[in-house]
């Protein structure tokens, strides 16, 4: 991607990512989702996951798969009213853009 990602648009995007899951989801299964979207790496991924989990966005627990431990990451009530407000300002946001991309000489 030509665009650089900003902290602010890769949280919105793992707070979407991990509020589709109702019980959580893990990191992996984050990394790849967020893949589909935006180039980031797993190093990338994991500091805005331990920064969305220490503002309280997030919430974490382990659960044993096959005899491993696996961490999840679960949206909490203060992520949800945040990723609200990453929509909104997105859309906003995204509108504008277009508009002048639309409104330019090709």
């Amino acid at each position: 991607m030509v665009f650089n990602t900003g902290a602010a648009l890769l949280d919105a995007v793992v707070l979407a990512v991990v509020s589709k899951e109702m019980e959580g989801t893990y990191g992996y299964k984050i990394t790849q989702d967020v893949r589909a979207v935006i180039e980031i790496s797993e190093s990338t991924l994991y500091p805005v996951l331990r920064r969305l989990q220490k503002d309280d966005c997030l919430e974490v627990y382990d659960q044993a798969i096959d005899g491993r431990n696996r961490r999840y990451y679960k949206i909490t009530e203060r992520g949800r009213v945040q990723l609200n407000l990453y929509r909104s300002e997105w859309g906003n946001y995204s509108q504008k853009i277009s508009r002048i991309f639309e409104e330019a000489m090709v």
